[in-house]
């Protein structure tokens, strides 16, 4: 029958023809309109959520709120399972899977941590990243251990389960919260822009590049202890070496050939070809270190710190390319938080998250003044540190994708954790940080405007 349509349609017109192939094809051929329109639906919906975020980010850098909270908030509002059809059955998915958000949170922590190293300066840092370096390694470790312990601990009062069974979880939750993020301190620091003393926003900045990593490894620990029975001492020490190792060696190795590369042809080290030879690294170097067993989060951080630190390359083209990647990727990143996260489940773990954030509080002041004791840093600026340890990408990130890993139990429970223990600390800890400032006498008197002759 089609044939026959076919051929007797060679004098027919385009339009003529059209209908008759739509009435003569099977119903389920029509899915590829189907198809179409929720491609289209899902254009219009995530441009639309995305132009909103921008102007809610924008808005809130006028009305010195952190633009993450309104990101957050705009993401819990917007209803997930959106309905465009009277019919039940023919209603769409929903609007964002577990999986895609996954996918898309682990490649905006990419590029968020490339950009990261590229703006981590050496020389002009080179006086914090001793003390940078024991809080980001050590602090980040005994942060984790610390809370690993007390929620360990409260399992095991509880008796709901062994400790075989918590101790994955714990230490999950210890590995996610044992990371800072430096942009959302910044974005509440506004207010007292170029009053700050320089190092202790060094401090804070370099702190918060380099616990990232830190972060996400024993996160990975964590997810294979939860996912696998029986895992072995020496699989579990060889896999988190081949992750740290790896990373490091293949970022500096695509950083370093990058960086050759673009002094040798200068035709490439131009404004339109720089952003593009940079980010297609990265996309190679990400995906090649995951396939070869190693962090590709680590990799992005270094090889963005060697080609950020590079003098073949023009660094401030670099930077503002990647600093719109990277709040493109911010953005994105807590927004899919919240759409998958229902706002039920972040008002039930309310409680446990304000104990959480109150014990984080504590184990920072420790840790912070116990390794900045013999620094250079004032008790003042010890104690403004410890109150700029604010909680961002990382948890939020982590928590979606031990939720989206079918092989831990618990999972699900992480992303609204994670995302209360956020608002909390932006609500009570960030919006202290400018009159803590204050306090302290940290904050330089505003200079009086000169006046006219």
């Amino acid at each position: 029958m089609r044939a026959a349509v076919a051929f007797a349609g060679a004098d027919v017109s385009a339009m003529t023809w059209f209908s008759l192939r739509l009435r003569l094809e099977p119903p389920q051929e029509h899915q590829h309109s189907d198809l179409g329109h929720s491609l289209a639906l899902y254009f219009l919906a995530f441009g639309a959520l995305l132009l909103v975020a921008v102007l809610l980010d924008d808005m809130a850098a006028r009305v010195r709120v952190p633009g993450i909270l309104m990101v957050l908030i705009l993401g819990l509002l917007v209803d997930n399972h959106l309905t465009v059809a009277s019919d039940a059955a023919d209603a769409l998915p929903p609007l964002l899977s577990l999986v895609h958000a996954d996918q898309i949170t682990q490649a905006a922590l990419v590029l968020v941590l490339f950009f990261g190293g590229l703006t981590t300066n050496w020389a002009e840092m080179r006086s914090v990243i001793p003390s940078a370096l024991r809080l980001a390694s050590f602090g980040a470790l005994f942060t984790a251990l610390l809370i690993t312990l007390a929620m360990l601990g409260f399992g095991l009062a509880e008796g709901s389960a062994g400790w075989v069974v918590l101790f994955p979880q714990a230490l999950f939750v210890g590995a996610m919260l044992s990371s800072t993020d430096a942009s959302a301190t910044f974005a509440l620091l506004r207010p007292l822009a170029g009053r700050l003393p320089k190092p202790v926003l060094d401090l804070i900045e370099t702190e918060s590049g380099f616990n990232d990593p830190v972060a996400v490894v024993l996160a990975g620990v964590a997810m294979a202890l939860a996912g696998g029975e029986g895992v072995a001492p020496a699989a579990l020490v060889t896999v988190v070496l081949r992750q740290f190792l790896l990373g490091i060696l293949l970022g500096f190795l695509g950083g370093s050939l990058t960086t050759q590369v673009l002094g040798s042809r200068r035709s490439l080290n131009t404004n339109s070809m720089l952003p593009v030879v940079s980010l297609a690294l990265l996309m190679v170097l990400a995906g090649g270190t995951t396939l070869m067993g190693g962090s590709a989060l680590l990799a992005a951080y270094v090889a963005g710190l060697v080609l950020g630190n590079g003098s073949s390359t023009d660094q401030l083209v670099l930077a503002e390319a990647h600093s719109s990647f990277a709040k493109m990727a911010e953005l994105l990143l807590f927004l899919c938080m919240g759409l998958v996260v229902s706002p039920e489940d972040v008002v039930r773990a309310a409680g446990g998250a304000f104990l959480l954030f109150l014990l984080m509080q504590v184990v920072r002041w420790l840790i912070v003044h116990f390794l900045l004791l013999r620094s250079s840093f004032s008790l003042g600026q010890r104690t403004f540190v410890c109150w700029a340890g604010l909680r961002g990408a990382v948890p939020i990130a982590l928590a979606i994708q031990v939720w989206a890993s079918s092989s831990v139990s618990w999972g699900k429970t992480m992303p609204p954790l994670a995302l209360a223990v956020v608002l909390f600390g932006l609500l009570f800890q960030g919006f202290a940080l400018v009159p803590i400032a204050n306090r302290l006498g940290l904050a330089s008197p505003l200079k009086a405007p000169l006046s006219a002759p």
